[in-house]
Formats: C-alpha cells, sequence, structure tokens
C-alpha cells in the first residue's frame, strides 16, 4: 500500500474566529460591593430526581447501552425459542446470543479507535502481539513517522514492538486471497502481477527514519527492522527478507519475534520504549 493510500490526513484544527468588534472592559466593583456581594446558593430544580440522572449517566454509557441490547436480544430470541420448541431451548438460545455477540465485539475491539470500524488487518495482529508482554516486549500501534522539523508525517508504523531481541516496525496489510505471492532474487515482492516494490521501500523508509529519531533520543544506535504481516493470500515460507525487509503470513507475527536472540537489557527496552512514545505520535490521536 503506497505512502498516500495509508496516510489518513488529519484535519487542521480550527482558528478561533477574529471578533468583530473590540468590547470595553467591564468596571471592576468597589470594595465594598465585593465585600457585600454573596452569591445565591444553587439549588436542585424540585422535579429533578437524582435517580433520574443517575439513569440518564447510565443510558449515556455505551457499555450499558451494548448490554441492554445483548439482553433484549437474548430474551427475545430466547422466548421465541421456548414458545416454538421449549423453555430448555429458549434458555439455550438466549445464553448463545449474549455469547456470540461478545465473541464479535472482542474480535472488533482494539486501542486504536480508526481500527475498529472494520475488519482491519492492524487489529489482528496487534491481538497477536498483546501475549508478548509477559515476555518483556512492548509495543505502540498506530506510530506517525515525522518527515521534517515541522513534524510533517508520510508513514505511519502500524506497530512498533520493541523488546529483548531489538526493535521492529510491523506493518500488516490485507491482500486478496485469490492472487499468489512470490519474490525474485529476495529483490522483487509480486502479488499477483503486482510489483510490491513501493510497499517495500515505505516499510523499510518508515523502519530508518525511526531507527534515526531513537537514536538521536537515547544516545546509542537503534536499529529497527521493517517487516510486513500478510493477511489473505497462502505465503509459501515462513519468513523471507525481500529489500531488506521481512515478510511473512500475518498469523506467524508473534512467532516471528518470539524465536530470535536477546541484545536489549530491560533498561534499554524501558528507554528506547519511553524514547518512542514521546518522538512517534500516534497517527490517530484521539
Amino acid at each position: 500500500m503506497a505512502i498516500m493510500e495509508r496516510g489518513n490526513t488529519q484535519g487542521a484544527r480550527g482558528q478561533p474566529a477574529a471578533q468583530s468588534e473590540e468590547r470595553r472592559p467591564e468596571e471592576a466593583p468597589s470594595e465594598e460591593a465585593r465585600e457585600h456581594h454573596h452569591q445565591a446558593p444553587v439549588k436542585e430544580r424540585p422535579d429533578e430526581d437524582p435517580g433520574e440522572r443517575t439513569a440518564a449517566a447510565m443510558l449515556d454509557d455505551p457499555q450499558v447501552r451494548r448490554w441492554m441490547w445483548r439482553a433484549g436480544a437474548a430474551a427475545g430470541a430466547g422466548v421465541l425459542a421456548a414458545v416454538l420448541l421449549s423453555w430448555r431451548i429458549g434458555a439455550a438460545v438466549a445464553i448463545l446470543v449474549v455469547v456470540g455477540d461478545l465473541v464479535r465485539s472482542s474480535r472488533r475491539s482494539s486501542s486504536v479507535t480508526a481500527w475498529q470500524k472494520s475488519s482491519a488487518a492492524e487489529r489482528r495482529t496487534e491481538k497477536q502481539l498483546k501475549s508478548l508482554q509477559r515476555n518483556g516486549y512492548l509495543v505502540l500501534h498506530a506510530r506517525a513517522v515525522p518527515r521534517d522539523d515541522e513534524g510533517v508525517s508520510d508513514g505511519r508504523i502500524d506497530h512498533l514492538v520493541i523488546g529483548p531481541s531489538g526493535v521492529y516496525a510491523i506493518d500488516s496489510e490485507k491482500w486478496d486471497k485469490r492472487l499468489p505471492v512470490r519474490t525474485m532474487s529476495h529483490l522483487k515482492l509480486f502479488h499477483g502481477p503486482f510489483n510490491k516494490k513501493d510497499r517495500l521501500d515505505e516499510a523499510r523508509w518508515e523502519a530508518q527514519m525511526a531507527s534515526s529519531i531513537l537514536a538521536e533520543q537515547v544516545g546509542f544506535e537503534v536499529p529497527v527492522q521493517p517487516s510486513v504481516a500478510i493477511y489473505g493470500p497462502s505465503i509459501p515460507w515462513k519468513v523471507m527478507r525481500v529489500r531488506d525487509v521481512d515478510v511473512y503470513a500475518g498469523n506467524r507475527a508473534r512467532a516471528y519475534l518470539r524465536r530470535r536472540p536477546k541484545i536489549l537489557t530491560d533498561g534499554d527496552v524501558q528507554r528506547i520504549f519511553q524514547a518512542a512514545e514521546s518522538a512517534l505520535p500516534p497517527k490517530y490521536p484521539d
């Protein structure tokens, strides 16, 4: 995916409108007026019920609304099945409705809001990387790669992984499963008839930029290995390095990181992670 395809351009923040006329400053009250001025106590409206306010606040919570929807759907399906078949089957159907919706919601969950709105390949890699935290790996998702001193960013690292075996920039891709993936002499990557040179060059550039930025922050060299995790088509190898970029099937992202020698201490990992968190801003700020 070329840079222009992946960059979700964020709109510029609105500037405050200029005032059409200047207002004269209000006259300050006298010392005597300030001493004798007492603000009337704020009273609750007599028609407001604290219980109503609490219920309204609960209804504003999307989690509460989601559970209400689950309960309604489960009750409807359960009653229908109980009427047509039996109450035992109705109860089982109601439970299955709740469980099915929980599973579907968990598959769509992501720490990056932009990845919650579609069946993103990024979310599948994110789920794999969560289990690596107990092995000392720290992960930042959807980080922008500044291109110049003004912070203008043309690139995005989907997953910046920092752990005992080093630092990795992983980009997740969803490709058409009907087209085969092949390489030529470790220099070219094809998806069907399409040459993916630009996509590999982009991944390598993002990793190089991140390496340079992190090294400047921590004071020592920080190599960042670029890689592309591909979902969809069958990948006929485990890990292949093409144009200095590691290419592998998306479901191997976790295994790709776990089977590597340890080269960083826990202190190095924490230091690089803190530098990355500060110097590489979120691509999609909330």
